[in-house]
């Protein structure tokens, strides 16, 4: 389907933020792309689900968070319906939306949704990972680091304080949660760019 169709769909609809908008869709549908390459999966439902993943966003802290990928699916799956889009494919474009978010806490189930979700990931991971990263903490209002204790050595992760604990407490455990080994292999590269940021800000920190 065209791009364009969806990209006005988002535009439309979707209340957006700075670390999922429509440039972080077009980066999770390059990332499924990338995987796809190597992967066997039905390309048409990865990149459908792809585009439309994140057609409901709700902030980091809204009580509500866990519940924002379930929306979405339900929301894409009564968009499709008014296109020529075979009904045949909703459910499983919808699945792979509501199993690709980290917070719902949802198992994929087939291997488009493992493909969706790992090319979800992925744009949490790398350079833009932390700018991400850093983006969501300054919306949240919570300072880079803890000042006495930047990376967490001798008291417990709290990320909604200090933005790094967020690289420990979630972000340097995505490469584990990762469901195909092309993703594994894009994520462990960014990864070690991620501990090289983190050692200059070591530096930099003093």
């Amino acid at each position: 389907m065209n791009k364009e169709v969806f990209i006005k769909f988002l535009d439309d609809t979707t209340e957006t933020d700075a670390a999922h908008d429509i440039a972080h869709i077009k980066r999770v549908v390059k990332n499924a792309g990338e995987i796809l390459l190597e992967e066997s999966a039905d390309t048409e439902i990865v990149t459908v689900a792809a585009w439309l993943h994140d057609c409901v966003i709700l902030p980091k802290n809204h009580p509500e968070r866990k519940k924002a990928s379930t929306l979405a699916a339900e929301k894409a799956a009564e968009f499709l319906s008014t296109l020529e889009y075979p009904l045949n494919k909703i459910p499983a474009v919808a699945h792979a939306i509501e199993a690709h978010s980290y917070s719902a806490g949802i198992s994929p189930k087939t291997m488009e949704a493992k493909i969706v979700q790992d090319a979800d990931r992925l744009d949490a991971l790398g350079a833009i990972g932390i700018a991400r990263c850093f983006s969501v903490g300054g919306e949240l209002n919570s300072s880079i680091y803890h000042p006495g204790d930047p990376f967490a050595e001798s008291r417990e992760l709290d990320d909604s304080r200090w933005t790094v604990d967020h690289f420990y407490e979630k972000l340097f455990k995505l490469p584990g949660l990762l469901n195909t080994n092309t993703a594994r292999r894009i994520a462990a590269e960014r990864v070690d760019y991620m501990k090289s940021f983190l050692s200059q800000l070591s530096t930099e920190i003093g």
